[in-house]
């Protein structure tokens, strides 16, 4: 029978199912359900499925340590987000105050960014209230003592959203499983100074066999993404209650 035809029976053919975005060739990447956010580096937008920082799903990021470049990687993407007028950028616990002036010098609107210093489950109650809320493109949260119960429970808000979510947690994390369809291990590039080295250990496709080394110095210029994130802004009120435990 031709992979093109269905069954008489009326079941769906190899063609249908290998077209769903959860079904992949085992030497292939995987079909995004929405297009991806461009990540701002080339060489890693061709190593993703949907060609850019996924969404409708945890992006789950393991550095070896603070300070390698971690925050950089993200902030093409990031700046591309704030710049939509309806998007906010929503960072959760963490570990030290973003340094606004950094920040706005890679292009984020600081207008449109978020801080809440929950910690523990409160943090994870942020991640979930900003999940819910209208007009959030972007969470950035730090979650390093995240349990699986937790993981989960995210991945289903995220798998609902539209919004590009990163959780940060410890490099040891590796070891455990997690729900995150996208897991990447960053450490400080051994050739050279400004650069940064992936280690994509799960993605929604056929593995990579060496880890990938950015130039964080050189980003490329970015496309418009108006399409990334519709709805309303969320308003001042539930914002600020973004870092408030819930009532009981």
């Amino acid at each position: 029978m031709s992979a093109q035809a269905a069954p008489a029976s009326g079941q769906p053919g190899l063609a249908d199912v290998l077209a769903r975005s959860d079904v992949w060739r085992g030497d292939a990447l995987a079909q995004a359900p929405l297009p991806g956010v461009p990540t701002g580096f080339g060489e890693l937008d061709t190593e993703l499925p949907g060609g850019g920082w996924p969404r409708g799903g945890l992006v789950e990021l393991l550095p070896e340590r603070r300070g390698i470049g971690e925050m950089a990687l993200l902030m093409p993407a990031l700046a591309l987000i704030s710049a939509e007028e309806l998007a906010w950028v929503v960072c959760v616990a963490p570990p030290l105050p973003p340094y606004a002036p950094a920040w706005a010098a890679a292009g984020v609107s600081l207008s449109r960014l978020l801080v809440t210093r929950a910690a523990g489950g409160d943090a994870a109650w942020a991640c979930a209230r900003a999940l819910d809320a209208d007009g959030v493109g972007a969470l950035v949260a730090w979650l390093p003592a995240a349990d699986a119960t937790t993981l989960r429970r995210l991945q289903l808000l995220a798998e609902k959203s539209r919004t590009l979510i990163f959780l940060f947690r410890p490099a040891a994390a590796a070891q455990e499983s997690s729900p995150a369809p996208l897991r990447i291990a960053l450490a400080a590039s051994r050739a050279a100074a400004g650069r940064l080295s992936l280690n994509l250990l799960k993605r929604r496709g056929g593995a990579r066999a060496m880890p990938l080394e950015l130039d964080l110095a050189r980003p490329a210029p970015l496309p418009s993404v108006s399409h990334v994130v519709a709805g309303t802004a969320p308003t001042a009120a539930p914002a600020r209650s973004l870092s408030q435990p819930a009532a009981a």
